[in-house]
């Protein structure tokens, strides 16, 4: 096993101490409730890896029902694996999400995907890059004619920066996929001229990257954010803080788009209440275990404008005083 991948390894084995046990030792509170979940989380090297398996086990606590994890290509094949309850709970990103809805996306094949729930937002996922420093590449319009690598086909990086160059008119020389711990290997041996990823902050891989070499960290002019945020709605305008990496040096301009965590509408009410309650009111046990947590608060569930709250998630963020309209609650 190559160091970067060792790194990741240990980081989600810090996560998920003596998991096996738990496991099998894992019995439902509620009678009517399944023995076990699984979870469609997402690649090493990006927040999903290691996000799912903490609000996974603080669900499992407060259930005593059982949760696996099934390492995907991110929000894309989350929604199709929840669509088909292969999983039956996951995470996405709320453009991906708004793709799946109105069948709109080009991996959708104009199918609507109308299984699936919101249960809680999780965090921002802005988007942005690195490129070594020797590459002499600064910003987003000196990758026209390069090779540049977005993350699994399947995720949201790799669903939108495609669309994000285009809309910019910079015309890539390729678009490389794979996992965020393989993009930051393939750019440290030259074979990416820069890596472009989104996910919560700060991204493992990106942290890792500015660890084996000098990288520049890639973000929009103004001019950018501007005609991005107008061509495609789903985007808002952000900014990462200097101390967010290391060698960042400067605060970072980006768009991004939150995430969400969702189930399958059949999951029962009780349930459904019982883990985003878990998760929700253990927010400072899960920004303990990935700082991407610190925005996984009731309040930014006001986030979601247009995909059904589960029924159960619904309670729960009324008792809180969150108004949700009924539109956005469905069973």
């Amino acid at each position: 096993m190559q160091r970067r991948e060792m790194l990741f390894a240990g980081a989600l084995a810090a996560t998920l101490p003596v998991l096996a046990p738990r496991l099998a030792a894992a019995q439902p509170k509620q009678a009517g409730w399944p023995r076990a979940l699984t979870m469609g989380t997402a690649a090493p090297g990006g927040t999903y890896a290691l996000y799912g398996p903490a609000w996974g086990q603080m669900a499992q606590a407060a259930t005593g029902v059982a949760i696996s994890y099934r390492t995907t290509q991110g929000p894309n094949q989350n929604i199709l694996l929840v669509e088909r309850k292969e999983v039956e709970i996951a995470m996405t990103t709320m453009g991906v999400a708004l793709q799946a809805w109105e069948g709109k996306g080009d991996w959708t094949q104009g199918k609507q995907f109308r299984e699936i729930r919101a249960l809680f937002p999780m965090y921002d996922t802005p988007f942005h890059g690195i490129a070594l420093k020797r590459s002499g590449i600064t910003r987003f319009a000196q990758l026209e004619g390069k090779n540049i690598g977005v993350g699994p086909r399947g995720g949201t990086p790799g669903t939108y920066f495609p669309i994000i160059m285009n809309t910019l008119g910079y015309k890539p020389g390729a678009v490389r996929y794979g996992s965020g711990s393989d993009m930051a290997g393939q750019l440290q041996d030259g074979l990416l001229d820069a890596y472009l990823f989104a996910s919560g902050i700060p991204v493992p891989s990106f942290s890792e990257a500015e660890t084996q070499g000098d990288v520049v960290f890639l973000d929009f002019t103004e001019a950018e954010v501007a005609k991005l945020t107008a061509a495609l709605p789903e985007l808002s305008p952000g900014t990462i803080p200097a101390s967010t990496y290391r060698t960042a040096g400067r605060d970072l301009r980006v768009v991004g788009m939150f995430n969400f965590a969702i189930a399958h509408r059949s999951l029962d009410e009780g349930l459904v209440y019982a883990i985003v309650k878990a998760v929700m009111d253990g927010n400072a046990q899960l920004v303990q275990a990935i700082a991407a947590a610190r925005e996984t608060v009731p309040a930014n569930a006001a986030k979601n404008g247009f995909l059904p709250f589960h029924p159960g998630a619904a309670r729960y963020f009324r008792e809180k005083g969150i108004n949700l309209p009924d539109k956005l609650v469905a069973a």
